[in-house]
C-alpha cells in the first residue's frame, strides 16, 4: 500500500469537516486538536480554543482509556484534528477512530482552509501539551 492508498483508506472512515462545520462543532463542544509543529503555529497563527498536541503524543493524549489523556476526552466527544493542509490530519483522525473515538474527524484543507474561510485566528506559539 502506498501513501495515496493509505490516505484514501483513512478518509473512507471519516466524515470530514469543512471549516464552517468545524467551527460549528467547536461551538457545540467538540475538541479541536492542532497537530502542526510549533513553527507553523508561530508563523500562521492558531484556532482560538484549539489544543496543540504534537503528532508523536496524539494517541496517548486522546485515547479515552489512557491515563495520559487530556481532560475532557471521552469516546463520545467529537474531535476535529487540524494540520496545515488536511493530509496528516486525515491519517491522525483515522488512528483516533481506531482508539475508540468514533466521532473523530479532520478539517478539510487544514488550518489554511480555516483561515481562508475568514474564521477566527489568533497569534500562534502556544506550546504543545507535553
Amino acid at each position: 500500500m502506498n501513501i495515496d492508498e493509505m490516505l484514501a483508506s483513512a478518509r473512507a472512515t471519516l466524515k470530514r469537516a469543512e471549516p464552517a462545520d468545524a467551527w460549528r462543532l467547536q461551538a457545540e463542544g467538540a475538541l479541536i486538536v492542532d497537530i502542526r509543529p510549533i513553527g507553523y503555529r508561530e508563523a500562521e497563527g492558531e484556532i482560538p480554543g484549539a489544543v496543540p498536541v504534537e503528532r508523536i503524543h496524539l494517541e496517548w493524549r486522546l485515547d479515552p482509556a489512557s491515563d495520559h489523556r487530556l481532560p475532557g476526552v471521552r469516546a463520545d466527544r467529537p474531535v476535529v484534528v487540524v494540520c496545515n493542509e488536511g493530509y496528516a490530519s486525515s491519517l491522525a483522525a483515522a488512528d483516533l477512530r481506531r482508539l475508540g473515538l468514533s466521532l473523530a474527524t479532520d478539517l478539510v484543507g487544514g488550518f489554511r482552509a480555516w483561515r481562508a474561510a475568514g474564521l477566527p485566528v489568533q497569534p500562534g506559539g502556544t506550546p504543545a501539551v507535553p
